[in-house]
């Protein structure tokens, strides 16, 4: 008895031929840590500038904002501070098809100029007392440029390191990106510290909250310099080369319904990381300052501490997520806030030096879990042909409405309820909307990004090959 063989018909044959593994990509390691390099220093520089502004908010607030209320002058410090993120969509739903386009390094390099040029204003714009109602307007211009910026840059970022990286190293790889954070916090933050304790209350009022902001003109045009010296990502290439001429524009629909499940996803996982970064590196110095009554240059070096602190775990964690996986390091920080936010927060509250250093530890450490996670986590959400928009809408949208209105939300009810613990019952609340977003997503670490061909090192290539 014979077997006969049967051709599958065309519509199958092209099945299969769809779900063919690409080959692999090999990485070269000198350009990827080039990438991770200029990628990097795109982050520090946005987050210098928000190091600055929020320690230095009370000095702003009689720049800007003249009044004889000092929480009323926070108040609208914090405003323009959220205002800028009211503009991110924006910035997003701009940047992010244009990125996924015309190429992520292309984009990269606007974004570094614009937000670059925005910090930069800030330093150059009069006081209320030189120009009256004009300063105000004029900060407020120059923070939607900044955040209208931003909309494409952590986005972009991110999604420029993961499709360099290595499947197996991304997590690693990814977290230098908050390690660049974090550095450009500490830069601005420390700034503004040595000069809170080396210049006088008039000199600081004066000129010298000015001088942070000016060094962001020399710092943007270091990091446009090696943003432009970056080839695009090799997943973008084969992408462009899939169309075989100009690369198709994918219409914004596609990039919101299209991946309605993947958006809902990062929007509860950027929620969680944003309200509780922005909670301990922008709220607490200004919590400490307001509302505890803490001595300004003492809170100011606790948290610097804190986040050195965190810069030393940063890389280790993100070699963890390469090995457990992302979820598990994800989860471990939404139930550290859920169950310990109160009690660092009373910590926080005692006063003592010890105590302050202790609670504010204890959510730094707890908020590497997201950092080291997020920036390989999130681009692994959506395929290539539309990550750097779509990922840039949802982090976005998300960051908008939580993580930038969080000081001045947490301010005001604060100022309603009069209960100090609301930080962290807002933290609380944001882990658990956190965990159920982790517990509906699907673990991405050691597998190539979606739409994308397996990522290999130079020495994984040989074995890969012995395995095909």
């Amino acid at each position: 008895m014979t077997t006969a063989t049967v051709a599958a018909p065309p519509s199958a044959q092209r099945a299969h031929a769809a779900h063919t593994p690409a080959a692999p990509t090999v990485t070269d390691p000198a350009l990827v840590r080039r990438a991770v390099k200029a990628a990097a220093l795109g982050n520090a520089m946005e987050w210098f500038d928000f190091g600055v502004y929020s320690y230095i908010a009370v000095t702003l607030g009689k720049v800007f904002f003249p009044s004889g209320n000092p929480t009323a002058q926070l108040l609208s410090t914090f405003g323009a501070f959220a205002a800028a993120f009211l503009v991110r969509p924006l910035g997003g739903m701009v940047f992010g098809p244009l990125g996924d386009r015309v190429g992520r390094q292309k984009v990269l390099a606007l974004t570094m100029i614009m937000m670059a040029a925005g910090t930069f204003a800030i330093g150059l714009i009069p006081s209320y007392a030189a120009i009256g109602v004009g300063a105000p307007v004029l900060l407020l211009a120059a923070r939607l440029v900044q955040g209208f910026s931003t909309g494409g840059e952590y986005a972009g970022a991110s999604t420029f390191i993961a499709e360099y990286a290595p499947d197996k190293r991304r997590g690693f790889l990814g977290s230098w990106l908050e390690f660049g954070t974090l550095a450009g916090y500490i830069g601005g933050a420390g700034l503004v510290t040595l000069m809170t304790a080396l210049l006088s209350t008039d000199d600081l009022l004066s000129w010298g909250w000015r001088i942070p902001f000016l060094i962001a003109g020399p710092m943007g045009i270091i990091g446009l310099y090696l943003r432009m010296r970056l080839e695009e990502t090799p997943a973008f290439a084969a992408e462009v080369a899939k169309a075989e001429s100009e690369r198709p524009k994918v219409p914004l629909r596609d990039m919101v319904a299209g991946q309605w499940r993947a958006l809902l996803l990062c929007v509860g996982l950027v929620l969680v990381f944003n309200v509780t970064d922005y909670m301990l590196l922008s709220y607490m110095p200004s919590y400490l300052t307001s509302e505890l009554g803490y001595d300004a240059t003492h809170g100011l070096v606790v948290v610097l501490g804190v986040m050195v602190l965190m810069m030393v775990v940063q890389p280790f964690a993100g070699a963890l997520t390469d090995r457990v996986g992302r979820r598990p390091v994800i989860a471990a920080g939404c139930a550290g806030f859920l169950l310990l936010s109160v009690p660092a927060l009373l910590l926080i509250r005692d006063g003592s030096l010890l105590a302050v250093a202790a609670g504010l530890g204890a959510l730094g450490l707890l908020l590497v879990c997201f950092t080291a996670a997020m920036p390989s986590a999130l681009p692994a959400l959506f395929p290539t042909r539309v990550r750097y928009g779509s990922l840039s809408i949802g982090f976005n949208v998300s960051v908008s409405l939580f993580g930038g209105t969080t000081p001045l939300v947490v301010t005001a009810l604060i100022g309603a309820t009069g209960d100090m613990m609301m930080p962290a019952y807002y933290m609380m609340a944001a882990a658990v909307i956190g965990g159920f977003a982790v517990w509906r997503m699907a673990e991405s670490a050691g597998r190539p990004l979606p739409g994308s061909a397996p990522s290999l090192e130079a020495g994984e290539a040989g074995t890969h090959r012995e395995n095909a």
